[in-house]
C-alpha cells in the first residue's frame, strides 16, 4: 500500500514538472491570429523564392549552355556542383526581395477581403497585428544568416571551381613577386607562386628584432602540405639559414626542412570573389590577421562580414514598411503598392552594392557602407509606419 502511494506521488511530481514546462513554450504565446498570418507570410516567402528563382535559372541555362557545351561539362557537374549551389546563393542574395513581395502580396490580399479592417474593428491593435509579421522575420532572418554566414559559402567555393574549370576560366591561379609580414617582425617573399600545386619559387623569410636583421632563410622551393594535420606546415627544399649573432653568423642547409610559417595559400593569391567562400567566423578571423600584418587588402572582406549581419536585420525593416504600405483597402487593389514594394527593394539591393563599392574605391569605413541600407530604410519604415492605419 505504502509502494502503491510512493509511486502516485511520484508520478504527481512529474506531472506538476509537465505542467510547468509548458509556460517556457514560446510557442504558447501565438494565437490562432497569429499562426494564419505566420503560415501565410512563410507560404508565400517560399512560394516567391521558387518562382523567381526558377526563372533565374532558365535564363542561366539559356545564356551559359554554349559554355558548358564547349569546356565539355559533365551533366552531373553541372546539376550538383553548380545549380545546387546557385540557386541557395541568389536566394539568399535576393532574400530582402522575396521578404518584400510576400508581404506586400499576401497583406494586399487580406485587405482586399477586408480581413485586416475585421482584425482592426475586433479590437487588434496595429501593433498587435505586426507581432506575427515579425516573428515571421525574425524565424527569415535566422535561417538567412545561417545560410549565409556558414552554409553557403562552403556552397560558393564548389561553384567557383566549377567556374574557373567549365565556364569562364579566368581565375587567379599564380602569383608573383609576393611580399607580406607574415607575423611580427617577420616578413616572407616569394617570387613565383603555383597555387594549383600550392608551390613557391625563390623563397626568402627574414626576421628582424629590435629594426634588426637577426635570421635569413632562403629556400628554392617551398611547398604548403594541405594534408597535414596543422596549419601553416611548409616544406622547403634547398634551403639555407642564416642566424646573426652580433658579429657572429651561423649557417644551416640541407636538402628538405619542415617548417611552420604562419602563411596559407589564401595569403598568396587573390582571386575576385574570394571573401564569397569564407564563413564568417573564418572572415573574422581572416580580417584580424590580415590587420595584424598591416594588409591594406581586406576592405572587401569587411565589407563581406558587416553585410552578411546588416543583410539579416533588413527583413524586420523591409516587413514593417511592406505592412504599413499594402494593410489598407483601396482602390485598384495592389497593383500599385506592389510596384512600389518592388522599387524599394531593389532600391534597397541597389544601395548595398553602391555603398559596398564607396567602401573598397573610396576609403569609406566598411561597417557604415554595410548599414548605411539599413539606416536610410530605417526612417522610410518610421515614415510609412506613422502613415499605416490605427
Amino acid at each position: 500500500m505504502k509502494e502503491g502511494l510512493r509511486k502516485i506521488g511520484t508520478w504527481l511530481r512529474w506531472l506538476k514538472c509537465l505542467r510547468c514546462l509548458k509556460y517556457l513554450n514560446p510557442f504558447r504565446l501565438l494565437k490562432r491570429l497569429d499562426r494564419y498570418i505566420i503560415a501565410k507570410f512563410i507560404g508565400t516567402y517560399i512560394f516567391s523564392i521558387i518562382l523567381i528563382i526558377s526563372i533565374s535559372i532558365v535564363f542561366d541555362v539559356n545564356e551559359n549552355l554554349a559554355k558548358f557545351t564547349t569546356y565539355n561539362a559533365p551533366l552531373k557537374a553541372i546539376v550538383f556542383d553548380y545549380y545546387a549551389n546557385f540557386i541557395p546563393y541568389f536566394a539568399n542574395l535576393f532574400s530582402p526581395l522575396f521578404v518584400f513581395i510576400a508581404v506586400i502580396f499576401f497583406t494586399s490580399k487580406l485587405a482586399g477581403n477586408s480581413e485586416v479592417i475585421a482584425m482592426l474593428a475586433a479590437g487588434v491593435s496595429f501593433k498587435r497585428l505586426l507581432r506575427p509579421y515579425m516573428v515571421s522575420a525574425a524565424l527569415i532572418a535566422a535561417v538567412n544568416f545561417y545560410l549565409g554566414g556558414y552554409v553557403i559559402p562552403k556552397g560558393n567555393q564548389i561553384k567557383m571551381e566549377f567556374e574557373s574549370k567549365y565556364k569562364n576560366k579566368k581565375r587567379s591561379l599564380s602569383a608573383s613577386n609576393v611580399q607580406l609580414m607574415v607575423s611580427p617582425g617577420v616578413i616572407a617573399y616569394i617570387q613565383q607562386y603555383d597555387d594549383q600545386t600550392h608551390t613557391g619559387y625563390g623563397f626568402s623569410l627574414d626576421k628582424f628584432e629590435n629594426k634588426k636583421l637577426v635570421s635569413h632563410m632562403t629556400a628554392s622551393v617551398i611547398r604548403y602540405d594541405s594534408i597535414s594535420d596543422s596549419r601553416y606546415h611548409w616544406k622547403a627544399q634547398s634551403y639555407k639559414i642564416r642566424t646573426l649573432k652580433g658579429l657572429r653568423e651561423e649557417i644551416q642547409s640541407g636538402a628538405v626542412i619542415d617548417t611552420l610559417i604562419q602563411m596559407e595559400p589564401m595569403d598568396l593569391v587573390f582571386s575576385k570573389g574570394q571573401q564569397e567562400t569564407l564563413t564568417i567566423t573564418e572572415l573574422r578571423n581572416y580580417i584580424g590577421k590580415q590587420v595584424e600584418r598591416g594588409s591594406q587588402n581586406v576592405v572587401q572582406y569587411e565589407v563581406e562580414y558587416h553585410k552578411r549581419i546588416a543583410t539579416s536585420f533588413a527583413s524586420f525593416i523591409l516587413t514593417l514598411i511592406g505592412v504599413s504600405l499594402s494593410s489598407r483597402k483601396r482602390k485598384g487593389g495592389m497593383g500599385l503598392y506592389l510596384g512600389i514594394g518592388l522599387a524599394l527593394s531593389f532600391g534597397y539591393i541597389l544601395l548595398q552594392t553602391i555603398s559596398a563599392t564607396f567602401a573598397i574605391n573610396a576609403d569609406t569605413p566598411a561597417m557604415l557602407a554595410a548599414w548605411i541600407p539599413n539606416i536610410l530604410y530605417c526612417f522610410i519604415a518610421y515614415f510609412c509606419f506613422r502613415q499605416a492605419p490605427n
